[in-house]
């Protein structure tokens, strides 16, 4: 089915019916891959057998026992190995996981771009082939990694987090007015990662801004933060009315808003102004997560427990989140309410590193199975609720089928029977391939 962007593009001069004068330019040749005799898993379970998988440039176009090659083919024989499609992180944040907070105070950008082109390429290594980011001015680094220019995943962006004055995104410091009382803008501020607005008029000026940029979704906070400063956890954050404007439009745009909220009291004001992915969600009640499944809206949460990748121990602010998503995701579980998966690593690239293991502690709740199908099938359906504004909606993503974008994964073990071999990757991951272009290959 043709998608109204793809009519859009079709109607160029030569759809117009005028005649360029060009010649006709050649057509670049078609590049095939064949993966043969592999342990398929979907994204939504294992296939029966071994499969075969053609892959055109950059997309799948069969799964099947036994495809005959095309003359050109590469054909790389996995053996019975363990063939996924590449993982989903729903909460990532590409230009603020690796860098340094100091790199802020910096006379130029060349510190956090450098960190996180170094990080992005390191992202698709660990096998997360495509992230939601969930605050950053990441456009100009999508842009890179789409053309090629720089190794990297796939984006879904969000933008300039969107705060209230005294809000999380809200990082002046308390000798510095807002704007709007002739206080300036912050470093972060400048480089598109955060926005003040306070007023529906300003929500909905930011809101359309982060669209024009190309934003697939927005990100606004409707409570308090670990890493911002001033504002209590349990505070509550833009109003009703705001909150809805910036629904208004979002949904005038074709897509959803984000609101980061842990608060029982915040997910509920969210959810009543519309809001459809809660990111965090770590201190909601079950009735919440209930009223939460009855209106569609997802559970978009995170692994905050101490551990090798977290600080230990967790900031004062943080400390009262220290493992309560085990019990909303069990909440989520029970109630069927949709969950996601994704990380949030901030300002580290230890903690970036991390990336695996978090998903390995989600198994520890879910199962091999059920968590693998979040971290790819699941995570897809959340990131394709951006509809038009889907910057990948030529193919899908997060399975294994035709019509599918070829991000592959070949384990050296089967994940389903030893869900460990996810922060195993340095070793295990065998082969990633990331848009038909084979990014790791150490089969034997």
């Amino acid at each position: 089915m043709m998608t109204r962007r793809k009519a859009i593009a079709g109607m160029g001069a030569v759809g117009l019916g005028i005649s360029l004068g060009f010649g006709s330019e050649k057509k670049p040749q078609d590049k095939n891959i064949l993966i043969k005799n592999a342990v398929v898993f979907d994204g939504y379970n294992q296939l029966k057998g071994l499969q075969d998988i053609l892959i055109k440039n950059n997309k799948i176009t069969q799964v099947a026992p036994g495809i005959k090659a095309p003359s050109d083919a590469q054909i790389i024989d996995i053996k019975g190995k363990f063939l996924m499609p590449g993982l989903l992180d729903a909460h990532w944040h590409t230009m603020l996981a690796a860098a340094p907070m100091s790199a802020y105070n910096l006379p130029d950008d060349g510190l956090l771009v450098a960190a996180a082109v170094k990080e992005a390429k390191k992202t698709v290594l660990r096998g997360f082939t495509t992230i939601r980011d969930m605050a950053g001015g990441v456009f100009g680094i999508k842009k890179a990694i789409d053309e090629k220019i720089i190794s990297g995943p796939r984006i879904f962006p969000s933008g300039a987090f969107i705060s209230q004055t005294a809000g999380h995104g809200d990082m002046k410091p308390i000798t510095d007015a807002p704007t709007f009382y002739g206080g300036t803008q912050v470093p972060m501020e400048q480089r598109g990662d955060f926005v003040i607005a306070d007023g529906v008029s300003e929500v909905l000026t930011a809101v359309r801004w982060q669209l024009k940029k190309g934003a697939s979704q927005i990100k606004i906070g409707a409570g308090g933060g670990v890493i911002s400063e001033f504002d209590p956890m349990d505070s509550l954050q833009f109003s009703p009315e705001e909150m809805k404007a910036a629904v208004q439009a979002a949904s005038s745009w074709g897509t959803y808003v984000c609101a980061h909220v842990y608060s029982d009291v915040g997910i509920n004001r969210a959810v009543d102004a519309g809001i459809l992915s809660i990111e965090h969600g770590q201190l909601a009640g079950e009735k919440t997560i209930k009223k939460m499944a009855d209106k569609g809206v997802w559970l978009s949460t995170q692994a905050m427990e101490t551990n090798q990748y977290w600080p230990k121990p967790l900031s004062p602010k943080g400390a009262i989140l220290d493992r309560k998503w085990r019990k909303v995701l069990q909440y989520a579980i029970k109630n069927k309410c949709n969950y996601a998966f994704g990380t949030d690593f901030l300002f580290s690239p230890h903690a970036a590193s991390g990336q695996n293991y978090s998903l390995y502690l989600f198994s520890e709740v879910l199962g091999a199975l059920d968590a693998l199908r979040m971290a790819t099938s699941g995570n897809a359906k959340l990131l394709g609720m951006s509809g038009e504004r889907n910057p990948y909606i030529d193919g899908k993503i997060g399975v294994i089928q035709p019509g599918a974008w070829a991000d592959l994964i070949v384990v050296d073990g089967n994940v389903l029977q030893d869900f460990k071999l996810i922060y195993e990757y340095e070793d295990k991951f065998h082969l990633i391939i990331k848009d038909g272009d084979v990014v790791k290959n150490i089969l034997a």
